[in-house]
């Protein structure tokens, strides 16, 4: 049974077709990933799981329930979340006042006043254990400007898990990341696999091949191959699509 499918899904701007066709399903517990070259369609074909856009045609579904065309906030409330663009972080509030008012979005809270979102006890609690699933804890106190790049996207993810998704949409979550704190962000994700369903895309190779459970390949709007790690890898068609430019580069 697939947790995500996606079935026929075609986006196009004016001639341009940006997503043609594509199909595929991410297993329950899944780490899937998209790969491609820049203006292969990928942040297209992410913002329409999301519905942030809305596709021509096709069809998608979340545990068997056709979500095509419902709205954002109803996709979050079902348990699918796009980290890095699920919300703006508020740079003047801590850490942890940043990840109670995601959870206080998700128990359906009003939102009185920004205060007391960050003094609710309960709150709290439940947004310093997903500060402890981000590497964040100690960090709960700082100011979210304060923080370093690596740390920024590490908060993005907080307040993406603060929503207590069962599907994850990362959006190349390392972008800017590198040493140190990108082999601690790509630890988080390993340590996350199996209780997350998730869907990653990335341009970080090294990264991509050691998480993923299963790989597609997108170019041009198209999946040009589909599979596990290593068949991926050693395609022919893929390595001449994509991988063999990224080596040449």
């Amino acid at each position: 049974m697939s947790r995500l499918q996606v079935t026929n899904l075609c986006k196009s701007f004016g001639a341009l077709k940006v997503t043609d066709d594509v199909s595929l399903d991410v297993a329950p517990g899944e780490l899937h990933a998209i790969i491609g070259p820049n203006g292969a369609g990928k942040t297209t074909l992410v913002a329409q799981l999301s519905g942030e856009m809305r596709p021509d045609s096709g069809r998608i579904t979340l545990d068997g329930r056709d979500i095509t065309r419902m709205p954002m906030p109803q996709r979050v409330r079902m348990g699918l979340a796009r980290s890095f663009q699920i919300t703006q972080i508020l740079p003047a509030f801590t850490v942890l006042e940043n990840v109670a008012l995601a959870v206080q979005a998700r128990r359906g809270s009003s939102f009185r006043f920004f205060a007391p979102a960050a003094e609710d006890t309960g709150l709290n609690g439940a947004a310093m254990a997903t500060l402890r699933e981000a590497g964040l804890d100690d960090r709960a106190g700082v100011r979210a400007s304060a923080l370093s790049h690596g740390e920024h996207r590490r908060l993005e993810l907080a307040i993406a898990l603060a929503t207590e998704p069962q599907v994850l949409l990362l959006d190349e979550p390392l972008a800017g990341v590198g040493g140190e704190e990108a082999d601690a962000f790509v630890a988080r994700l390993a340590a996350m696999k199996g209780r997350f369903t998730m869907l990653l895309i990335e341009h970080d190779m090294d990264a991509v091949f050691a998480l993923a459970d299963r790989v597609s390949v997108l170019v041009y709007g198209q999946i040009v191959a589909s599979g596990p790690p290593d068949e991926v890898r050693s395609d022919p068609a893929v390595r001449t699509a994509y991988l063999g430019e990224e080596e040449s580069a």
